[in-house]
């Protein structure tokens, strides 16, 4: 009888302990108060929308926050080197109209998003049109229309190419953004090089763009046709391919990378082991990364992942943005990393990048790292088409979160204080 009774204390202790750690694989263990479950924020990085400060009360949230992205300035400075780089070898076809002037536009994406100022940095610094605040930071400001070349944010690059001067000139910039507040907009994007180029069209040599949704809008709504290169950052599916057709190029963040880490992360906190497992260290399954494709910052605890240059000398291997990275492709054994219940956000339900390269692979990744996650869609205006269906956090073992805006991260640590 005594062994029976020990037995069953057992069975019920075992029991305790698996409800304790969430187990089961049913989520939303009621054990776990909901301000200790793992966060993860991903691609838009809390910080302020004005100085760009990081918020690192969000990033520090509980000891199982972390922030997952790409390494911003990197990307922007590969963007600015290849559009440089572009120029130099085909100069005999850029200055169409030979004025000795290098004209180009900017498509910015959000005016208080750190990956958009970065990207018009890059593109300025690159070009020799950057000019320099008191702090040494470069302006980000859009100039609006600059065809004289006299606005106070950019200035005159020069560039001598085969024994000849030539001016390079920011002849406009703006940040596409709806009537109805919606950033990174592609289609004002589209109406934007429509307007520029009945205005100046001759003297566009160059379309640059914060991203590849607004680019590829720009592209086939006028340099397309006029053979004009356009260059875009996140290589979208479609702007890879029509790089076969005279889009110039665009920049891989590493997007198969950066959706494994999301997720991963995540993971690993759930787990309860080293947040290097299947990271930087082999899992059980054979899953690492390779130092080339990633890094960790530890002081913000974030996760980068690197750019790569996309091109006509490489794009056939970047046709399909959909497909995971292979090194990180492995099942992972369901007794040892039991299901569990994630929400998981995204900013704006039109977003290319996110709903077309991003959200397929996380979509893949769920099921090779057994977790059930529920996707949450925003319309990219209000904070709240996102936040507003948070509603049971209790229900979920983790989250991941893309805020439509970078300042709003109390928003949802609020709701998980509570």
């Amino acid at each position: 009888m005594k062994k029976k009774v020990l037995a069953l204390s057992l069975a019920a202790a075992m029991a305790f302990s698996l409800a304790a750690c969430g187990g089961g694989g049913e989520g939303g263990s009621d054990t776990v108060a909901n301000k200790d479950k793992p966060v993860v924020w991903y691609n838009r990085q809390p910080s302020n929308s004005t100085t760009g400060e990081l918020n690192t009360e969000a990033l520090n949230f509980n000891e199982d926050t972390y922030y997952v992205g790409f390494d911003a300035n990197q990307g922007a400075e590969l963007q600015g080197q290849m559009i440089l780089d572009y120029i130099k070898a085909n100069i005999a076809d850029i200055d169409k109209n030979n004025d000795g002037i290098i004209g180009y536009v900017l498509a910015v994406g959000d005016i208080g998003h750190n990956d958009s100022i970065a990207r018009t940095r890059g593109v300025r610094s690159a070009l020799g049109t950057a000019v320099t605040k008191d702090d040494g930071t470069i302006v980000s400001n859009p100039v609006g229309t600059n065809t004289d070349g006299k606005s106070e944010f950019v200035q005159d690059g020069k560039l001598e190419i085969d024994g000849k001067t030539y001016i390079v000139r920011e002849l406009a910039s703006q940040e596409m953004k709806s009537n109805a507040g919606s950033t990174w907009d592609a289609p004002t994007a589209g109406n934007a090089i429509t307007t520029w180029a009945s205005s100046f069209g001759d003297q566009i040599d160059i379309v640059a763009s914060n991203n590849d949704g607004m680019g590829m809008s720009m592209f086939n709504a006028w340099s397309n046709k006029e053979k004009v290169p356009t260059f875009g950052y996140d290589a979208n599916s479609d702007a890879v391919k029509a790089i076969a057709n005279g889009y110039g190029g665009t920049i891989s963040q590493h997007a198969d990378v950066q959706a494994y880490l999301t997720l991963r992360v995540i993971r690993n906190a759930l787990d309860n082991v080293d947040m290097d497992t299947g990271i930087g260290t082999e899992d059980a399954a054979g899953n690492v990364l390779s130092e080339d494709v990633y890094k960790y910052d530890e002081a913000t605890r974030s996760y980068y992942a690197l750019n790569v240059a996309v091109t006509k000398d490489n794009y056939e291997d970047f046709l399909d943005s959909t497909v995971i990275w292979e090194p990180v492709s492995k099942q992972l054994d369901k007794e040892t990393s039991p299901e569990k219940k994630v929400w998981l956000s995204v900013y704006n339900s039109n977003d290319t990048f996110l709903g077309g390269t991003y959200q397929p692979l996380l979509e893949k990744y769920d099921n090779l790292l057994n977790l059930n996650v529920e996707y949450v869609q925003g319309d990219g205006q209000s904070e709240g088409s996102v936040s507003d269906r948070l509603t049971n956090p209790s229900a979920y073992d983790a989250f991941a979160i893309n805020m439509v805006k970078t300042d709003n991260a109390v928003t949802y640590t609020t709701k998980l204080s509570q």
